[in-house]
């Protein structure tokens, strides 16, 4: 079977159909095996995004994919690209080392676990507690280096609009630029920044 012609979502449906049965093993690793092939190096990248060592992102790494086969069935296609899933597997597994790693205090830590609640969110846990509070300062960074990695010019008039509260008119008047001109920096800026949010997994933001 060519796994490569097979869709995102129909590799998972394949993993979830398969994973803990038996003789089925060549299935489940050539469905995983192209998903890995796909994305490997995206989650990788997460991972040393947040916790700043290869030998950890690479461990991270190794453990989405098996939290992928043991999470399959609870993928819902309608709520979340399979990338996106899986960004959002591994940026929950990076907080995981850094909580484990002392971010917060050992003793914030103890408190929360023995209160935690957790909900399910694409068939993951959503924590709350100090991890919530890492995990939003990690989102802040984030979208910052989102916003340093855009072409100076849309960063200008994202600066101006956002920031200033400038109209379109207004940044076209101060910028001396046709209004069309702004407009379009602004509706490329702003396209740039949803597909970057949506490729990490933080789908739920909105700078709108």
């Amino acid at each position: 079977m060519d796994y490569s012609a097979l869709d995102d979502a129909s590799l998972l449906e394949m993993i979830a159909n398969t994973y803990g049965k038996l003789n089925v093993e060549p299935i489940l690793n050539g469905a995983l095996g192209t998903l890995y092939d796909r994305y490997g190096r995206l989650v990788f990248s997460v991972a040393f995004n947040l916790v700043g060592d290869i030998e950890t992102s690479e461990e991270i790494t190794q453990d989405v994919f098996v939290r992928t086969c043991e999470g399959a069935h609870g993928y819902r296609a309608q709520l979340a690209r399979v990338s996106t899933w899986l960004v959002s597997i591994a940026r929950h597994r990076a907080i995981d080392e850094l909580r484990r790693r002392g971010v917060r205090s050992e003793q914030a830590i103890v408190d929360w676990v023995d209160g935690e609640r957790q909900e399910q969110r694409d068939g993951l846990p959503v924590a709350e507690g100090p991890e919530r509070e890492v995990e939003t300062t990690l989102q802040q960074q984030t979208i910052q280096q989102m916003l340093a990695s855009l072409p100076a010019d849309q960063r200008q008039v994202l600066r101006l609009a956002y920031f200033k509260g400038m109209s379109h008119s207004q940044i076209a008047a101060t910028l001396g630029e046709p209004l069309g001109t702004v407009k379009s920096r602004i509706r490329l800026a702003m396209q740039r920044l949803r597909d970057a949010l949506q490729d990490c997994g933080m789908i739920e933001i909105s700078l709108d």
